[in-house]
């Protein structure tokens, strides 16, 4: 077996996503296994090299994992012509500019989303990258969630009939820091920092929509900062200038419509913390993270709306549980594994810095949206 080693230039991986999912689940997952086997006698071994601000956090990260090589240097890292990969996790603001030295460095560039902080310097991203001939990917880890790929299945095997709607539900209760210590990052809750809802999640959202049901075609939104201070990691008091909840309808390819609501000022009354309804002619399906529960036209009750009598049947015992029939990997390792054999073998890969400026486009028409009160339709995007 031939080992390959590709040098990869992690930049971010001291933050919480950038470091659980991506360094720990991921590349060292990968490497624990043994290295991504290709299945023609060659076998890709992944070598981070740890990029950020924080020299001892750095330094700690590499002691911890018995890697070797860290830098706060991104031009010296970017200039080593052994690396071969560029990863970007870092907050939004600082993305752009990193990712347009790697691709000047000839670097192929993985990035968390969104790619930029606006549509035109997400596709500046793109056509850069396209006019260098690099390969460039956008981590789009919802549609590898195991219950997102039961539901794919249901979709490519025609249980829904015709899809009619989608309803999403997205959120929990992020405390505010006073008397709890918050589970979210305080630059998340500021808008001059880039933070907010609509910047975080409706670029998954558009992916998850265009993936599984089609492409959206137009966005409503209603979008809302419910609450308005909030305590720093220092327990200092701020104003929250970003958008904590959004509340969105989404017009999609084929006539079906999907409402989806984000929030971090909800509490969870549902079995996982994002839950997917579809109901189509022949059939529904609800998927969360993980499960994916489905009642067929065949076995649909009869329910009669009566408010003077107690309901006497549990609607939840009248849906089927959906089997697994495959062991489900981490879905950010998934999509590394694929982008890996993209950059090793030239296999297909469809979600790029374009499909990245798609998510950054429907955030920037959600806040329009809202701020104007009207139905925008979205453009398609082009280099």
């Amino acid at each position: 077996m031939t080992r390959r080693t590709v040098r990869i230039a992690m930049n971010g991986v001291t933050g919480r996503m950038g470091y659980r999912q991506h360094l720990v689940r991921s590349i060292l997952a990968i490497r624990e296994q043994g290295g991504l086997d290709l299945g023609n006698g060659e076998v890709v071994w992944p070598e981070p090299v740890l990029v950020g601000r924080r020299a001892h956090a750095l330094a700690e990260l590499a002691e911890r994992h018995g890697l070797t090589e860290w830098s706060t240097d991104l031009d010296a890292v970017l200039a080593d012509d052994t690396v071969e990969i560029y990863f970007d996790a870092q907050v939004t603001s600082a993305r752009v500019e990193a990712i347009k030295k790697a691709i000047a460095a000839g670097k192929h560039v993985y990035t968390e989303k969104p790619t930029a902080t606006d549509v035109v310097g997400a596709l500046d991203l793109a056509r850069l990258a396209r006019e260098a001939g690099i390969k460039h990917g956008v981590v789009q880890d919802k549609i590898f969630l195991p219950g997102l790929r039961k539901l794919k299945r249901l979709i490519d095997g025609g249980f829904f009939g015709e899809i009619l709607s989608v309803r999403g539900e997205f959120g929990y209760w992020v405390f505010e820091g006073d008397w709890q210590e918050a589970q979210r990052p305080s630059w998340n809750y500021r808008a001059e920092d880039g933070g907010g809802i609509v910047v975080d999640m409706f670029p998954h959202w558009e992916y998850v929509l265009h993936e599984l049901f089609g492409q959206v075609n137009s966005v409503t939104a209603h979008v809302r900062t419910h609450v308005p201070r909030r305590w720093d990691e220092q327990g200092k008091p701020y104003e929250a200038t970003a958008d904590d909840a959004a509340y969105g309808i989404f017009e999609l390819a084929g006539g079906a419509v999907a409402q989806i609501n984000s929030s971090w000022t909800v509490r969870v009354n549902r079995d996982e913390l994002v839950e997917f309804q579809v109901d189509g002619t022949h059939g529904s399906a609800v998927a969360g993270l993980r499960n994916c529960r489905v009642q067929h036209r065949s076995s649909t009750p009869k329910p009669v709306w009566n408010p003077d009598l107690p309901v006497t049947e549990s609607f939840r015992d009248q849906w089927q549980e959906i089997p697994d029939n495959q062991e489900f990997d981490n879905g950010f390792k998934a999509q590394w594994e694929l982008f890996l054999r993209h950059v090793v073998q030239d296999a297909p890969y469809t979600w790029d810095l374009l499909a990245g400026a798609r998510g950054v486009q429907l955030a920037e028409l959600g806040l329009k949206s809202s701020a104007d009160g009207r139905r925008l339709a979205i453009p398609e995007l082009t280099l």
